[in-house]
């Protein structure tokens, strides 16, 4: 089942460790089966405090998010990211198929 990591930057403190951080953090992607849905783009805040940006990561499998955010070169980046600015990290589970969704719809309504 996939599973997404959003980022959501609050508010920006160090400009040159946020910097560093962007400039650093592709290269710890490198060898994990991983597709950036949103890359810090245009976005628009409906609802809550305004915020600076939002970047979404997918991954196969929460484990395999897990894997990229709790391993060594991941770790080491994110002090970057960590003393450049203030974030909200969430891991959230994504779904498997249409036909997997339309199944736990139905075992969880029951069926219509």
């Amino acid at each position: 089942m996939s599973a997404y990591v959003v980022f959501t930057r609050e508010k920006t403190l160090d400009k040159l460790e946020l910097a560093a951080y962007l400039k650093d953090v592709p290269a710890t992607l490198g060898g994990h089966e991983v597709r950036v849905l949103a890359p810090n783009g245009w976005h628009e805040d409906l609802e809550g405090p305004s915020t600076e940006g939002t970047v979404i990561h997918e991954f196969p499998s929460i484990e395999a998010a897990k894997a990229w955010y709790n391993g060594s070169t991941y770790r080491e980046v994110r002090e970057q990211r960590l003393n450049g600015a203030t974030y909200r990290v969430t891991l959230v589970e994504g779904v498997l198929s249409q036909t997997a969704q339309a199944r736990h719809w139905v075992e969880f309504v029951g069926p219509v």
